[in-house]
C-alpha cells in the first residue's frame, strides 16, 4: 500500500492557555479531495494553517510525502526548523485564503509569475508560459493584463488559485475561499476547484458550502471542538451521520 501524501499524527495546538486542536490524526492519499466541515471555532482553519506551517503547534507531527515538515524532535520537545528550511517545506503545499492577497500594483499575469521567478528562479519566458496556462485554466486568459482593481472578487480569487497551483505544489489547501464573495460569484470559483479535482490534484478544503463538499470530495471530515468527530465518504457523512452533533450541524447548514 502507498504511503499517504499527508499524514497528521496526534497534533495539538494551543493559543496561550486555549487548546484548539486536541490530538488530530488525519491521512490524505495522493489524488484525494478531503473537505473539512464544522462550526466556527472547531479548529478547521487552524489545522490547515498548521499544515502550511503558518501556525506553530506544540505536539505531534505533520508529514508530506513521507517527510516530517517544519520541526524536529529534540528529546521530548518539538523544535521548529530554520526559516529557510520552513520556507522549503512550505513550498510542498499551496494555499488559497479567504482574502485574495493579490499585489494591487501587479497585473494578473505578474501576480502569478512573481513567485515563479523570485522563489523558483524560473526564466521570465517559462514563468509567462506557466502563468498563461493556469490563467487560461481558471478562465481568465482575456483578463491576464488586468489589475486586481479591474477584476471582480471571483476573478481575483481565481487569480489567487492560479498563482498557488502554478508553483506545482504536492498538496493544495483551500480555506473558505468563497466566504468573501458575493453569492453570484461563488460558483465560478467552486467550478475551478472541481476542475482541479477532476485532474487529480490532491486537496484539503475547509468549506461551509455543503453541496459542493458533497459533490467534490472523496472524503469528508467533521471537526468538532478541536477533534475529528466523524470522517467518511460524502454519502456516509451527509446521508448517514452518526452523532447528534453532526446531525444538528447539517440541519443548521440546510444541507
Amino acid at each position: 500500500m502507498n504511503n499517504p501524501l499527508l499524514k497528521i499524527s496526534n497534533l495539538y495546538k494551543r493559543f496561550g492557555d486555549v487548546e484548539v486542536l486536541h490530538g488530530v490524526d488525519l491521512e490524505v492519499n495522493t489524488g484525494d479531495v478531503v473537505s473539512i466541515i464544522g462550526s466556527s471555532g472547531s479548529g478547521k482553519t487552524t489545522l490547515l494553517r498548521c499544515v502550511n506551517l503558518l501556525e506553530d503547534y506544540q505536539k505531534g507531527s505533520i508529514e508530506i510525502d513521507g517527510k516530517v515538515i517544519g520541526y524536529k524532535n529534540k528529546g521530548d520537545k518539538l523544535v521548529r526548523l530554520s526559516n529557510s528550511q520552513v520556507a522549503k517545506d512550505r513550498s510542498l503545499t499551496g494555499m488559497v485564503f479567504q482574502s485574495f492577497n493579490l499585489f494591487p500594483h501587479l497585473t494578473a499575469t505578474d501576480n502569478v509569475t512573481i513567485a515563479l521567478r523570485k522563489v523558483q528562479k524560473k526564466s521570465r519566458k517559462e514563468s509567462m508560459e506557466i502563468a498563461d496556462k493556469w490563467l487560461s485554466a481558471v478562465g481568465l486568459a482575456e483578463r491576464k493584463h488586468h489589475f486586481p482593481s479591474q477584476l471582480s472578487g471571483g476573478q481575483q480569487q481565481r487569480v489567487a488559485i492560479a498563482r498557488a497551483v502554478a508553483l506545482n505544489p504536492k498538496l493544495m489547501l483551500f480555506d473558505e475561499v468563497t466566504s468573501a464573495l458575493d453569492p453570484e460569484l461563488i460558483n465560478e470559483v467552486l467550478d475551478v476547484i472541481k476542475n482541479l479535482a477532476k485532474e487529480g490534484m490532491t486537496m484539503l478544503i475547509v468549506t461551509h458550502e455543503m453541496r459542493f463538499a458533497y459533490e467534490v470530495s472523496s472524503k469528508v471530515i467533521f471537526m468538532n471542538d478541536g477533534v475529528i468527530g466523524e470522517s467518511g465518504t460524502p454519502e456516509e457523512i451527509f446521508k448517514n451521520p452518526k452523532s447528534e452533533r453532526l446531525k444538528n450541524f447539517l440541519k443548521s447548514s440546510k444541507f
